[in-house]
């Protein structure tokens, strides 16, 4: 009986001290893995992505729009954490803003910041306030650490809840796949690897953000609208795929706008 009162105590300990609080929802979630362990891979994994997947010269266009809207929430982000006495909780963050020329409708978040955005976005975007929505959003699933999330479920299931460094020693191969499934990783991943919760929350999240830097929230309303068009009678593009129907999204936004405006507002005064 003590046995059981002892394993019971200490695992429900380790839960609690896993437990990673969203700054803007609240929510608890699983992370077993540190913030240091999962920016060490993040770094890694995207060094090695960007010596596969070449990304634009500094100089373009399309490359200079991206960082402009990247550093801008960048801040923002940075401002809501300070402002909130929880800057220890992006520490480590090396942010940095890539563009691949790829005709795919995505952009990603890696953990510490490691953003890619592909060409094949920004005709859909059409113009900054739309792509500071999308940023936005990507970025929010790093800050509210949706892959460590992922990938901590997916250790407790398929290594048994072996902290990270033993799992790379004793099974690499499936411990670097599933980082890269839970971050998705690559143009045909990208957002689509999260659940519809995550979808919602970084919805809420990237607004903020987007807002804090000086964007209309309200660009989030009429990009989903044309996301909703471009998905009809068609397959849809992977941005939209396993997100919450384009009503529901749509209805969503329109709920958080009593929370995003006032951010808007404030930079206009």
């Amino acid at each position: 009986m003590k046995i059981k009162y002892f394993l019971l105590s200490t695992l429900i300990s380790l839960q609690f001290i896993s437990c990673h609080k969203n700054a803007v929802t609240g929510r608890r979630s699983l992370n077993m893995i540190s913030n240091s362990e999962m920016n060490t891979m993040s770094f890694t994994e995207y060094d090695k992505f960007l010596a596969e997947n070449k990304p634009l010269p500094a100089g373009d266009v399309r490359v200079d729009l991206v960082r402009k809207v990247g550093t801008r929430i960048q801040k923002s982000v940075e401002k809501y954490y300070a402002d909130k006495g929880l800057s220890s909780h992006l520490e480590g963050f090396a942010w940095t803003f890539n563009v691949v020329d790829e005709n795919t409708v995505n952009a990603w978040c890696m953990p510490g910041g490691k953003v890619v955005v592909y060409t094949g976005l920004l005709p859909v975007t059409q113009d900054e306030q739309s792509l500071a929505v999308v940023m936005g959003h990507e970025i929010a699933h790093a800050i509210a650490q949706h892959g460590n999330e992922r990938m901590s479920n997916g250790m407790m299931v398929q290594l048994g809840g072996a902290v990270l460094s033993t799992a790379l020693q004793t099974k690499p191969q499936l411990t670097h796949d599933l980082f890269m499934q839970s971050f998705g990783i690559g143009s045909q991943l990208g957002m689509l690897k999260y659940s519809r919760s995550h979808e919602s929350e970084a919805d809420k999240m990237g607004i903020i953000f987007a807002a804090m830097a000086g964007y209309d929230p309200m660009a989030a309303i009429s990009f989903w609208e044309r996301m909703s068009q471009a998905g009809s009678g068609q397959k849809p593009p992977e941005i939209l795929s396993t997100h919450p129907s384009d009503e529901t999204r749509i209805n969503d936004l329109r709920g958080y706008m009593a929370d995003a405006l006032p951010y808007y507002n404030a930079t206009k005064k």
